[in-house]
C-alpha cells in the first residue's frame, strides 16, 4: 500500500502539506487514496466497471483501492444515500509554469484571470477552480457549504516557489459560498480567510467569498473607448460628479446617469465600489479589492451602469485605495501566519489614524496584487480612470507619525522608495493595458512631479487633486465679507504654482463631512448672501485654471452635511434659490465645453493672466483665460464684496464688444438680474498693464463672465 499510516494521519488532521502526493491516483496508476469523513463505502466506477476501495484504518476516513481509466468516486453515506463524484485529486494543475513564474517575479498584470474563484471546463470536466497566494502556509484547503466547511476534505496543492496553492473541484459553479482555511507556518489554525481575489462577498455581518463569473455583460461602448484619450487630455473639458451611490437617492441611482448629463458634466466618480465590511467607512476600508460590493447589485450590475453612462457620453472613474486595508480577521492582516501582505513592523506596517494596515510594496507579490488590481477596474469594468486615495500617506514615511515613530528610507529620510516605486510601475502599467484612461492622485503634500512622467523621474499620474487651491478657497468664501480684504492671498497665492502640476480642483466628499457642513453651509450671512456667495463660489471655481470635481449635493447648494445613512436633500430645490444654483452649475458646464478659453490651457501658464488685482478693499478681482490664438479670450470678473458697483473699471486686453455669457446675479439663478445682459464696448482708457478698459456693473457677491466678440 502506497499510503502510510503517519501520512494517512496527515491528512485526517489537515497536517499534510502536499494531498496529491498521497491522495488520488498514485504516480504509477496502481492505488488510489480517497478521503471522505462520513462515508461508509467509496467505490471508483466508470461506464463499465467498479472497483470497491477498502478502509484500512477503522478510525480513519481513508479509503484506498485500484482505480480505473476515466474513473468517479461513488460514495455511501451514513444514512445509505448514494451519491456519485469526480475526484478532484485526479486532476492536472490548471496554472501553467509561466503563471507561476510571473506571480512569483510580481509581474502578472492579469492576476485575477489566474488566482481567486474561476468556473471552468478542466479536462472536459466542468468545476471552480481555485487559487490563492499564501507562501508561508503549511496547508490551505477551500471550506463551503459543500464540504460542510471542513478544512480536510479539500486541501490544495502548492505550486512550486510562487506561493500559490490551487485545486481544481469538479461540480461546483457559480454562487458558492467559500473561505480558504489555512494552517500557518507555525501550524496553528488561523481564522477562516476571504478570497483576496475574490470577485463577490456575502452581505454582512456575513464575511465568506461567493463565487461570481466575469464577462457576463455584453459591452456596447465600443465608440466611447475609442475616443475617450482625447476627452480625457489635459486641453479637454473635463467636470467630474463625484457621488456616494447608496446615498444619492433612496430608490437607488438608476436616474443618476441621466441627471449628471443634463447638468453637463463629462465625468461621474463613484465613492470606492470594492467590497468593504463597514457601511461607514463609505468603501475607504475595503477587504475584496476585486469585488464590487453587494450593496449596488452583481458585477454585471456596475458593468451595466458605466457601459449606459458611456453610451450617453459620460466617463465613469472610482475612487481606488491601494494605501491601507482593515483589520478584519477575515482580511489580508496576517493571511498565512505571517505580515503577508502588510510590514512585520507596526511603523512600517500599521496606520495611526485609521486603524489598518499599510501594504508592503516592497514586496514584489503584493505589489504586483495591487498593481493588477488597477488594472482590473479599468479593463473588466470598463472604467474611464482611478483616482487614488491618501497618496501621500503611501509615499511618505512619517505620514501622520511623531519623530520616533517611523522608520526612515536606507538613505535615512521620509520618502518611501518602495511606495513611490509602486506608484510609477502601476501608472505606467496602466498605460500599456488600458488606452486613453486617467490617473488622478489624491496627494496632500508639495511632493515634485505627481503629475510628470515616471520616465522624467515623476510619478506618473494624468492629474492631481488641487487640495491647496481648495483649503484656501473654502476659507476665504468662509470669511465674513469685512474681513476678505486683508485675506485676499487665500485667493492669489494659489496661482503661483497652479501650472506647476495638472491639477483637478476638487470639492469633494471630504469637505461636507465630519462637523465641516456642506458648501452652503460654510457661506456667511443670510439665506439670501449663502445662495449668492455659494453662487460665486461656482462661477470662481469654473473659471480658474484646472479641471473641476463637485460632490453630489452641492450642485443645488444642499443646506446640510452629506450623510451616507440618508439621500440627499433633494426637497430643497423647491426653493427657486437652489434651483437657481443647480442651474448655475449646468451653466456653467455648458460654458467650459463651448468655450476653449475656459478648458484648453487648464494646465498652460499661457492660459492665464490677473487684470485686476489690487482693488484690495472693494474685493474686485479680474482675470484672462486664454486658449489657441483662434479663441475668443474669457474676461472673469468677480466682486466679493456685499456692495454693488454700478460702474467699476476694470481692464481689458483687447478693444471691442465683449458678450456678457454668464452672470451669477441673473434671474435665471434667482439672482437679482443686475449687470449688462449683453454686451460692453471697451474704451481706449489704459488701466495696469492694459491700453483697454470698461465701465462694468456688479452686483454684490457675483461673478461675470466676458466673452470677446469675434467678427
Amino acid at each position: 500500500m502506497a499510503i502510510t499510516e503517519a501520512e494517512a494521519l496527515a491528512l485526517t488532521t489537515g497536517r499534510n502539506r502536499d494531498p496529491f502526493k498521497v491522495l488520488g491516483p498514485s504516480e504509477d496508476g496502481k492505488e488510489l487514496v480517497a478521503l471522505f469523513p462520513g462515508a461508509l463505502k467509496v467505490w471508483a466506477v466508470n461506464d463499465t466497471d467498479q472497483n470497491e476501495l477498502i478502509r484500512p484504518w477503522a478510525d480513519m476516513p481513508i479509503f484506498v483501492g485500484e482505480p480505473l481509466p476515466y474513473y468517479r468516486l461513488r460514495i455511501e453515506w451514513t444514512g445509505g444515500h448514494i451519491e456519485e463524484r469526480q475526484d478532484p485529486y485526479r486532476f492536472a494543475p490548471v496554472l501553467g509554469a509561466l503563471d507561476e513564474y510571473l506571480i512569483g517575479e510580481g509581474r502578472h498584470e492579469q492576476l485575477w484571470k489566474v488566482l481567486g474563484a474561476h468556473p471552468l471546463e478542466h479536462e472536459n470536466i466542468p468545476g471552480l477552480h481555485f487559487a490563492v497566494w499564501a507562501p508561508n502556509a503549511h496547508r490551505v484547503s477551500v471550506v463551503g457549504s459543500f464540504n460542510s466547511w471542513n478544512g480536510i476534505i479539500h486541501p490544495m496543492r502548492p505550486l512550486g516557489s510562487c506561493g500559490v496553492w490551487e485545486l481544481f473541484i469538479p461540480g461546483l459553479g457559480e454562487g458558492e459560498v467559500y473561505k480558504y482555511e489555512i494552517l500557518g507556518h507555525d501550524n496553528e489554525l488561523l481564522p477562516l480567510k476571504a478570497d483576496p481575489v475574490g470577485f463577490g462577498a456575502e452581505v454582512p455581518p456575513g464575511t465568506a467569498s461567493i463565487v461570481r463569473k466575469l464577462g457576463k455583460h455584453t459591452w456596447q461602448d465600443e465608440k466611447w473607448l475609442q475616443s475617450r484619450a482625447q476627452l480625457h487630455a489635459q486641453d479637454s473639458p473635463v467636470s467630474v460628479y463625484e457621488v456616494h451611490l447608496g446615498s444619492w437617492r433612496k430608490e437607488g441611482w438608476h436616474d443618476l446617469i441621466d441627471y449628471v448629463a443634463d447638468l453637463g458634466f463629462t465625468h461621474i466618480e463613484v465613492l470606492p465600489i470594492t467590497e468593504h465590511p463597514f457601511d461607514g467607512s463609505w468603501g475607504y476600508q475595503p477587504i475584496g479589492m476585486y469585488a464590487p460590493t453587494y450593496r449596488y447589485g452583481l458585477p454585471e450590475d456596475f458593468q451595466a451602469f458605466v457601459d449606459q453612462a458611456h453610451q450617453k457620453g459620460l466617463g465613469v472613474i472610482a475612487d481606488w485605495v491601494p494605501g491601507h486595508f482593515p483589520t478584519d480577521e477575515h482580511g489580508l492582516g496576517r493571511f498565512d501566519g505571517t505580515a503577508l501582505y502588510e510590514h512585520e513592523n507596526p511603523q512600517e506596517g500599521f496606520h495611526p489614524d485609521w486603524n489598518t494596515f499599510i501594504y508592503n510594496y516592497g514586496r514584489p507579490e503584493v505589489a504586483g496584487h495591487l498593481r493588477s488590481n488597477a488594472i482590473y477596474w479599468l479593463k473588466e469594468y470598463h472604467l474611464d480612470g482611478l483616482r487614488v486615495d491618501a497618496v501621500a500617506s503611501m509615499i511618505h514615511r512619517d505620514y501622520s507619525r511623531k519623530a520616533g515613530e517611523w522608520v526612515p528610507n536606507k538613505d535615512g529620510g521620509r520618502e518611501n522608495y518602495e511606495a513611490i516605486d509602486f506608484v510609477r510601475q502601476t501608472n505606467d502599467a496602466v498605460g500599456r493595458n488600458t488606452e486613453g484612461t486617467m490617473m488622478i492622485a489624491e496627494e496632500s503634500t508639495t511632493f515634485p512631479g505627481v503629475t510628470r512622467e515616471t520616465q522624467d523621474g515623476g510619478l506618473g499620474f494624468d492629474y492631481k487633486w488641487n487640495l491647496g487651491w481648495m483649503n484656501d478657497s473654502l476659507r476665504y468664501f468662509g470669511l465674513d465679507p469685512s474681513y476678505r480684504k486683508d485675506h485676499s492671498d487665500l485667493l492669489t497665492f494659489g496661482i503661483t504654482y497652479v501650472f506647476s502640476e495638472r491639477f483637478m480642483l476638487p470639492i469633494s466628499h471630504d469637505e461636507v463631512v465630519h462637523g465641516k457642513g456642506s458648501l452652503y453651509g460654510r457661506m456667511p450671512g443670510d439665506h439670501a448672501s449663502k445662495l449668492g456667495n455659494i453662487k460665486a463660489f461656482l462661477a470662481y471655481m469654473w473659471a480658474y485654471p484646472g479641471k473641476k470635481l463637485l460632490f453630489m449635493g452641492q450642485e443645488f447648494g444642499q443646506p446640510g452635511e452629506w450623510n451616507y445613512q440618508s439621500e440627499l436633500e433633494w426637497k430643497v430645490l423647491e426653493d427657486p434659490g437652489h434651483l437657481g444654483v443647480q442651474s448655475l452649475v449646468r451653466d456653467l458646464n455648458s460654458l467650459y465645453r463651448q468655450q476653449p478659453a475656459l478648458h484648453r490651457s487648464d494646465c498652460d501658464p499661457h492660459g492665464f493672466q490677473w487684470l485686476l488685482l489690487d482693488a484690495l478693499d472693494e474685493q474686485v478681482y479680474a482675470w484672462l483665460r486664454r486658449g489657441a490664438p483662434q479663441d475668443p479670450h474669457i474676461v472673469v470678473v468677480m466682486n466679493m464684496s456685499p456692495t454693488e458697483y454700478d460702474g467699476f473699471r476694470v481692464p481689458f486686453p483687447i478693444a471691442g464688444r465683449w458678450l456678457e455669457v454668464l452672470n451669477t446675479d441673473s434671474a435665471h439663478y434667482h439672482g437679482g438680474n443686475r449687470g449688462h445682459g449683453g454686451a460692453i464696448e471697451t474704451e481706449p482708457v489704459p488701466m495696469g498693464n492694459e491700453a483697454q478698459s470698461a465701465l462694468v456693473k456688479l452686483p454684490p457677491f457675483s461673478v461675470i463672465y466676458f466673452a470677446e466678440e469675434q467678427s
